[in-house]
């Protein structure tokens, strides 16, 4: 699920899009409904807890992936450093090299 066509959009700005739009779409249908004040506001209290259950766990993966992202950021910088200092030291002693003249 993680397609970028190029729309602008990441798949998580996406799923959080439709995830708003069902609460709201469930709050507008509970307002409407022909029951109590009190069975509305249990199921809206119903649809709040499995939306905070939803939105707590969206947010421990999206750690997971931040954490996952940085890891190899720092893994990336460490290879290219070294990758850096060897050409770094290659060219401090080519330049110790005397320069034929011409």
């Amino acid at each position: 699920m993680a397609e970028n066509n190029n729309s602008g959009f990441s798949g998580g700005t996406i799923a959080f899009a439709f995830l708003a739009g069902a609460i709201i779409g469930a709050g507008a249908a509970l307002l409407l409904a022909p029951q109590s004040g009190a069975e509305t506001r249990n199921m809206l209290k119903g649809y709040a807890e499995k939306a905070e259950e939803e939105a707590r766990e969206r947010m421990k993966e999206a750690r997971a992936t931040w954490d996952t992202a940085i890891e190899q950021g720092k893994q990336f910088i460490s290879e290219k450093k070294s990758v850096l200092s060897a050409a770094f030291e290659a060219g401090k002693e080519a330049m110790k090299q005397p320069q034929p003249r011409g």
